[in-house]
């Protein structure tokens, strides 16, 4: 038995182990690393890898198990809310970037077919380094967050017809020799095939496989699926990466995607790494140190370009200059994708080896900056906009039909009455919440969001929303924010939180600030900024479950209170405590309330219970249990009386010890002999 490939699969998951360890120290993408370990194990470095061949054979598995979990993934509902940023966002930045890219190697003397090729590689981006990236620092909620993840969606998507492409910018003819009509056709038959399967044939399908409870049929049932639709669209004469994706999208729209995306996940991940270290072989070290000067600066000029073109996209949409350069600088690297596009590219002759090495080189250096990249565009965003004193650029293209252009957005007649008013900034659902009770109480107040749409909507219902970001003290001054007496943040994004707080004290410093946060770690650096009040989500969900489980103890309300203001005080300092100190006048429910419970049970037919009263059941007496209430159908008859009849059918909501109830259970069924016989009784924890 030859265990040559066997060695090389040890010697990549080896190695690929160690530098994943160095990798995830420094916080460096996995992708990054999977790279470098095929740098280092490929014949430019170590050598140590004989059957290359066959790992890029492994490699070819992990590209079509990739598109079919981004197929698998892509629910046109769950991209409604983000459509605008997907479709016209992610086009305009493919189309852009493409052509700026196509220009500047026509300008360098490129074919136009290789020109508009390199357009396509450059345009995209790394989804899976953006988005690790966004989550580990909790800026995925973030406009800029969202606003990236509608580019990558969409360059997700258009891989598929960029892939299509290639052989038509090469020149290459069908490999089938057929007519442009006939593939047509075919490309036709192919998404009916996906309509059909994807409303019928799979759903049914899959329904009588899941009924098995055979999880062996399930996983075979999808790969079959996947790597079937594969092999019909390249009979077709088109790749197996589009017929991967199909199949995802077949399998997307049935309630068993979860699943399918679940077995395929383990599977996916460790092909997909011999993807990137089979990309990493193939990159020449020698090359890449002896231009190391014009390859550094060509991935400056690739970082320049991207930020440019998603800069401008995000401006179009009408955002603000910080959010322009946050997300224009988030999106600058070069993606994983491009690097499946590459492959192609090669293989038909639009990359020549020179070419390719170039890129790769490229590529890897755009994806280590990534890190840096994001990181820094924090920084130059604050420093331009302290520079800057147009209007348009602070707050964006729409900030004039938004009602952001004058120097004060309360003058007129709003002006005398915004006086001694709240300031809330961001509409998302805390924004909404304190606006309500604002609107409630009489208070008066206006609020500062980021998102055009969310101001043209609430606008035209009456809402007194203005469009601008609250970081610039352009804004704040528009927001009459020296006459404002309480300043609510309640946005995601926590590096703003800070700017917004900063800026408010120094603007207004008696102005009182209620500010959110999602971890309780910025409590600290938003007080010392001039926070007043800080409330963090992970902690107040914490009291908020705490709370009702004492509810459901029967723990009086006022002891429930006290409870929860004492977590509140100073800072949350009693749930960061290893132990709490209780209070020993506060109700202890061992003490207070021993082993009672509250349930419901309902009265069967053949009850023995049935038309009798509740004096005559005296449930008190012979079960130990209380009613509480009775619920009969829709009707909810509140503290019974003895008169009150019983009727099968009724459900009780009753109060007793644990054990008795349980005999109680039984005996509203009507089973005598089970109240008797059966081992009811149990010690309450």
């Amino acid at each position: 038995m030859d265990l040559t490939l066997f060695t090389d699969i040890e010697i990549i998951f080896g190695l690929s182990i160690l530098i994943l360890l160095l990798f995830h120290r420094i916080r460096l993408s996995p992708v990054l690393g999977f790279l470098v370990t095929g740098i280092i194990a490929g014949p430019y470095v170590l050598g140590i890898i004989h059957e290359a061949e066959q790992v890029e054979t492994l490699a070819e598995i992990g590209i079509i198990l990739l598109l079919f979990t981004i197929g698998v993934e892509m629910s046109i509902k769950e991209l409604w809310d983000i459509k605008r940023f997907v479709l016209v966002g992610g086009g305009l930045q493919v189309v852009i970037t493409t052509a700026l890219v196509y220009y500047i190697s026509l300008y360098m003397g490129y074919s136009s077919g290789t020109a508009l090729f390199l357009g396509f590689l450059v345009s995209l981006s790394s989804t899976a380094i953006v988005l690790k990236l966004f989550q580990e620092k909790g800026e995925t909620y973030t406009t800029y967050g969202k606003i990236s993840l509608g580019i990558l969606i969409f360059q997700d998507i258009v891989i598929v017809p960029m892939i299509l492409l290639t052989p038509i910018l090469a020149g290459v003819p069908s490999t089938s020799g057929d007519s442009s009509a006939t593939f047509l056709l075919k490309g036709l038959g192919i998404m009916l095939f996906v309509i059909i399967s994807a409303r019928w044939l799979m759903p049914a399908l899959l329904f009588r496989i899941a009924r098995t409870r055979n999880r062996e049929l399930f996983l075979l049932t999808i790969i079959f699926t996947v790597f079937g639709t594969a092999w019909l669209t390249s009979k077709a004469g088109l790749s197996l990466a589009l017929g991967a994706f199909l199949a995802g999208l077949i399998i997307s729209e049935s309630e068993y995607s979860h699943q399918a995306v679940g077995n395929m996940m383990p599977f996916k991940d460790v092909f997909i790494s011999f993807f990137f270290v089979s990309i990493g072989m193939l990159m020449d070290v020698g090359f890449f140190l002896e231009n190391i000067a014009i390859l550094m600066a060509l991935a400056a000029v690739v970082i320049f370009v991207k930020s440019m073109a998603a800069g401008l996209v995000t401006f179009i949409l009408g955002y603000p200059l910080r959010t322009t350069i946050i997300t224009g600088m988030s999106l600058a690297q070069v993606g994983e994708f491009s690097f499946v596009l590459s492959n192609f590219g090669r293989s038909y002759g639009l990359l020549d080896e020179g070419l390719y090495q170039a890129f790769l080189a490229v590529s890897i250096v755009t994806m280590a900056a990534t890190p840096f990249v994001m990181t820094f565009s924090h920084g130059l965003s604050r420093k331009i906009l302290n520079k800057t004193k147009n209007p348009i650029l602070i707050n964006g293209l729409y900030a004039k039909s938004m009602g952001m252009y004058s120097t004060n957005m309360v003058a007129g007649e709003e002006e005398e009455e915004l006086h001694d008013h709240l300031i809330i900034v961001g509409y998302g659902f805390n924004g909404k919440t304190v606006s309500n009770a604002a609107k409630t109480a009489g208070i008066p107040y206006v609020i500062i969001e980021t998102n055009p749409e969310t101001v043209r909507h609430e606008r035209k219902q009456g809402e007194r929303i203005y469009y601008g970001d609250a970081t610039h003290e352009v804004v704040l001054d528009s927001a009459n924010i020296k006459a404002a007496r309480v300043l609510v943040v309640g946005i995601s994004d926590f590096i703003a939180t800070r700017a917004i707080i900063d800026v408010a004290k120094r603007m207004n410093p008696r102005i009182y600030i209620i500010a959110r946060t999602r971890y309780m770690s910025e409590i600290k650096t938003l007080t010392q900024l001039g926070a007043d009040e800080v409330i963090p989500e992970e902690y107040e969900t914490s009291v908020e479950i705490f709370s009702r489980l004492l509810k459901k103890y029967l723990v009086p309300e006022e002891d429930i209170y006290s409870f929860t203001k004492e977590i509140r005080a100073n800072g949350y300092s009693m749930l960061r405590q290893h132990s709490i100190q209780t209070n020993k006048n506060a109700f202890n429910l061992k003490d207070d309330l021993p082993g009672l419970d509250v349930t419901s049970f309902k009265i069967k037919e053949g009850s023995t219970i049935h038309g009798s009263t509740l004096k005559d059941a005296d449930m008190r007496n012979i079960h130990g249990a209380t009613v509480l209430a009775i619920r009969r159908g829709e009707l909810i008859i509140e503290n019974p009386t003895g008169d009150t009849q019983l009727l099968s059918g009724d459900i009780l909501i009753v109060l007793g010890k644990p054990e008795r109830l349980c005999h109680l259970r039984n005996f509203l069924g009507g089973d005598t002999e089970a109240v008797s016989s059966e081992g009811c009784s149990y010690e309450r924890a």
